[in-house]
């Protein structure tokens, strides 16, 4: 086979892919906003039709392929949230569990005197 078949074959079975990934997607993704809020799972962020391809859906068990009709495998994140969970779930993969089990949440509160600031 020459280099030039080789290229062409490799560009069609690259284009099939992205085809059958696209179709995959645009069916459950679809679905996913017909079913829930335009709103980020996680940081609550709101989304109209103006900013909607800023919210993804994300599989909850990781298989992209485990798409029931009742949504029960999505939820709807924001870029940045669905980022932050993808990365925490290499995190995972690459170093097991640590021996902490929850991290604590944030205190600090940089809006807590807001009206005694204000008045200054």
């Amino acid at each position: 086979m020459s280099t030039n078949q080789g290229q062409s074959k490799l560009d069609q079975v690259l284009a099939e892919a992205r085809e059958y990934k696209a179709k995959r997607e645009s069916g459950y993704r679809e679905q996913a906003l017909k079913l829930y809020p335009w709103v980020c799972g996680r940081c609550t962020r709101e989304f109209t039709p103006k900013n909607l391809s800023e919210l993804t859906v994300h599989h909850r068990d990781h298989n992209h392929d485990n798409n029931p009709s009742d949504g029960s495998n999505w939820e709807l994140l924001c870029l940045y949230c669905h980022d932050n969970e993808h990365s925490r779930f290499e995190e995972l993969i690459r170093y097991g569990n640590t021996t902490e089990t929850k991290q604590a949440a944030a205190t600090y509160n940089p809006f807590a005197d807001l009206k005694a600031m204000m008045k200054k």
